[in-house]
């Protein structure tokens, strides 16, 4: 193999991360009333080491990551069921580093990375409902899907050893279970990711991609004025690699751990950290993830 084609699964892995840090955020499938509008802005950091196939002649890699996102998410009916539609639009900038070949190596990246588009809907437990009536709603159990879309407008060359984008579509149907008791309420969803084929990857190659199928659970606790905590974890496997047609045995085996903190500053502004850690990593990103942001919620009669 080439080193045109370590490099080109040193990139996917290295991604790989940042494509899935946010799945183990809780309260996917929270009520709320129809016609708000939120937006959310946030800072990311992530570092840590980079675990590859047996058979890559990298060692020691190491990267760290910053990011700037911009999201927007409204509430609306479909059907008589509360629906969320959101958009995310991510900048970041990084560097990388390790032994190539035995040879040190490192380089570095600016640029929009892929933007991701959501729609998720409750079917059970979370009707649509203005302002108005949703004061009288009280939280049960909660069942959704949604279906969300990585789109690749993210800052590509096939020249490049190392992209924000990926060049290729990623797509995550996802099932989801919430049931609140009290104070605390618990959550489970599964999930499974399909990707397209990036077709120009770099050294004239083709690469595809096996599904990766991830569970996960949060447990969230509310306080008093608002606050919540909420505990995640998740597990995922799959994602085996497809090189100019030779298979190879990089399947992903990962697990992690996560903790979310939510502040409302007053009824329309709060703030939110988040944390995500590695606890296995067969192949792919062993990184820290920190995410500090702020949201904005008006309409709907709020």
């Amino acid at each position: 193999m080439t080193k045109a084609l370590y490099s080109q699964l040193f990139l996917i892995v290295l991604l790989a991360g940042s494509v899935h840090a946010q799945d183990l955020q809780p309260r996917a499938f929270s009520p709320a009333p129809t016609g708000l509008n939120t937006v959310l802005v946030g800072y990311s950091n992530s570092q840590g080491n980079v675990f590859f196939d047996q058979a890559l002649l990298i060692e020691d890699a190491t990267g760290e990551v910053h990011g700037v996102t911009t999201a927007y998410v409204r509430t609306l009916g479909i059907f008589g069921k509360l629906a969320k539609f959101s958009t995310v639009v991510p900048v970041a900038w990084g560097e990388w580093e390790g032994l190539l070949d035995g040879v040190p190596a490192s380089t570095s990246r600016r640029g929009f990375a892929d933007p991701r588009v959501q729609l998720a809907v409750n079917f059970i437990g979370a009707p649509a409902v203005p302002l108005k009536e949703f004061t009288t709603y009280s939280e049960g159990t909660i069942v959704g899907a949604s279906v969300l879309a990585v789109v690749p407008l993210g800052q590509y060359d096939p020249s490049r050893l190392i992209n924000l984008g990926s060049n290729r579509w990623a797509i995550r149907p996802r099932v989801g279970f919430s049931s609140r008791i009290k104070r605390l309420t618990l959550e489970a969803m599964l999930d499974a990711w399909f990707f397209t084929e990036n077709s120009e990857a770099f050294g004239e190659s083709v690469l595809s991609q096996d599904p990766i199928l991830a569970i996960h659970g949060n447990i969230i606790y509310v306080f008093r004025r608002g606050w919540w905590f909420g505990l995640s974890g998740g597990l995922s496997d799959g994602g085996a690699t497809t090189v100019n047609g030779v298979e190879k045995d990089n399947d992903q085996s990962n697990s992690r751990l996560a903790a979310t903190l939510a502040v409302p500053v007053n009824r329309r502004l709060s703030l939110r950290l988040f944390y995500i850690n590695s606890i296995k990593t067969s192949l792919g990103a062993d990184y820290n993830f920190i995410n500090v942001s702020v949201q904005y919620t008006w309409g709907g009669g709020f």
